[in-house]
């Protein structure tokens, strides 16, 4: 296929993300504030977003308890979790996404663990991330084993004239939205005299806690900083959508939800455990062999995660429409990520009509809240949610561990034996 298709394909799959984005956020009138805000955010959120995903695979795979007949579904994002998620041996993973650039993402990382030689230039790609031999490693093992539309992805240029690809020789997870937001507040940090990789430097809980004092906390007393952060737009970089916004904040001004969030990320969890604290603080993973690393990363897994990458099927649709597709009875695993946040009630009802319909006997379905609370109770039907029962005590027990600290509530719901 020529340069030319490719372009088309790419072309075609960015028009396609847009309008599947669109439809999932505008709830408002063009001419409101509020209508201007989700598109706003749409057109952000059609671009990438997530170089890493933000959700703890770990507590994922203790929720979902996988077992080697599985087919898990979930939503794709940075691609970490759905590849991780191999090393729990299920049969299949669909990874869905609104987000083109998303799918070119995961695509690309399945290529590679399939494709490059060996783990040292798996790590040098995805890990590190950083140094002129990856766009080698991309056009010699990589570009060639790529669909049409996710290779004129990488192989195009951005708004700098630069391949994206590229990206990945000067530090990946410093791009896309979520990296580019974690980067604005290393710079107002500076701009204040503070340096929050002064954190990765401690050696204990106690010492994270007493930098973070230091270091961190005081940002939030900040007039500037209080204000940016109560602007709706200024969470667009997290991708939270307008109508997630409101369930963060509770009710709260959202800096000091912030600070509540931000402080347990970096004082809750052992930064020997915490690769979400690397990118956070120091934007990138630890380099040390030891330093801790999304599991489908880790050394231990690369020839597991190689042997079963084809198990994993991306797809540019949305969640909904993806399971009215399929028979009943169809999957055992469903992860939702956030995305449940986005939505109305009269969504919430089409998808998990949907989920209901093709759940397996013994289905899970596991989610992620900006609030603390389960969101379903009065939204959806009794008779649909009535169909599963709400782990609460263990749901919450998974919150804490959740090693991101981004989110308010994790949750997990299963399939009632009676029907």
């Amino acid at each position: 296929m020529n340069i030319d298709h490719a372009e088309t394909a790419q072309i075609a799959a960015r028009r396609r993300s847009g309008t599947l984005v669109g439809a999932a956020v505008k709830r408002n009138s063009v001419f409101s504030r509020a209508g201007i805000n989700e598109r706003v955010f749409t057109f952000a959120f059609s671009n990438l977003v997530y170089p890493q995903i933000w959700e703890d695979p770990v507590v994922d795979l203790r929720a979902m308890q996988v077992e080697p007949t599985h087919r898990i579904m979930t939503i794709a994002s940075g691609g970490c979790n759905a590849l991780s998620y191999l090393t729990a041996n299920p049969a299949e993973i669909v990874a869905v996404d609104l987000n083109a650039s998303h799918v070119a993402l995961n695509r690309l990382k399945i290529a590679a663990a399939q494709h490059l030689p060996d783990y040292e230039s798996f790590y040098s790609l995805l890990g590190v991330a950083g140094g002129r031999a990856n766009a080698e490693l991309y056009d010699r093992h990589i570009a060639g084993r790529l669909d049409p539309a996710s290779r004129a992805f990488w192989n195009g240029r951005d708004f700098f004239g630069r391949r994206r690809i590229t990206y990945f020789t000067n530090g990946f997870h410093r791009y896309g939205l979520l990296g580019r937001f974690i980067a604005a507040g290393h710079m107002a940090a500076k701009l204040y005299g503070r340096d929050p990789r002064k954190l990765m430097r401690s050696r204990s809980l106690k010492e994270q806690r007493a930098v973070y004092e230091v270091e961190l906390k005081p940002l939030f007393q900040k007039r500037f900083v209080r204000a940016v952060l109560n602007h709706r737009a200024s969470l667009f970089g997290l991708g939270i959508p307008p109508a997630q916004y409101d369930a963060l904040a509770g009710g709260r001004a959202m800096h000091e939800v912030v600070e509540e969030r931000l402080s347990r990320l970096a004082c809750d969890f052992d930064l020997k455990d915490n690769y979400f604290a690397w990118q956070a603080f120091a934007r990138g993973y630890g380099p040390r062999e030891d330093a801790p690393l999304p599991p489908y990363l880790e050394r231990a897994h690369f020839e597991t995660i190689r042997d079963r990458a084809h198990r994993i099927q991306v797809r540019n649709i949305s969640f909904t429409d993806q399971l009215a597709g399929w028979p009943a009875a169809h999957v055992d695993r469903f992860v939702l990520l956030d995305a449940q946040d986005w939505m109305n009630d009269e969504t919430l009802t089409q998808l998990w009509t949907e989920i209901t319909r093709t759940a397996r006997p013994g289905a899970r379905v596991i989610f992620r809240t900006a609030g603390e609370a389960t969101i379903l109770p009065g939204r959806i039907p009794d008779a649909i949610l009535g169909r599963w029962r709400y782990e609460e005590a263990a749901s919450r027990a998974w919150t804490t561990q959740d090693r991101s600290a981004v989110y308010g509530g994790f949750h997990l719901y299963v399939l009632r034996d009676n029907g």
